[in-house]
């Protein structure tokens, strides 16, 4: 069974940093594109950044790009997000998921197995 695990989640005024991590399992992690999405209560779940199977490509929502740097540790089955430079929009439940083979792709419908999500909240 695929568990993901976020951690890193907090609280940050504006313009400071967070580093989001999620821990994989059951299933050959160096062998997925992985991704990681974000929620506000009431809205859809939106893409934020995806890195392929061996990390050689990576993609960012347009909002994001610049400030966050998604990477991956295949000897510790672990997906990273760095983000900085953080604004109050960026308040949201970050979630981290598998996709379904081993691309970067912003299509949330390509990723079948999702993490519980850690809260980030940047305060102004």
């Amino acid at each position: 069974q695929v568990q993901l695990v976020e951690s890193g989640g907090g609280l940050v005024q504006a313009g400071g940093s967070l580093r989001l991590s999620c821990a994989a399992s059951g299933r050959t992690f160096s062998s997925y594109g992985m991704g990681w999405v974000r929620q506000v209560p009431g809205k859809e779940r939106e893409f934020v950044a995806a890195i392929s199977y061996s990390g050689g490509a990576t993609y960012y929502t347009e909002s994001v790009k610049g400030r966050f740097t998604i990477s991956r540790d295949n000897a510790k089955n672990t997906v990273y997000l760095q983000m900085n430079s953080l604004k109050p929009e960026g308040t949201a439940v970050y979630y981290c998921a598998t996709h379904s083979r081993g691309y970067a792709s912003t299509r949330l419908s390509e990723y079948d197995y999702w993490g519980q999500g850690t809260q980030v909240t940047v305060s102004s």
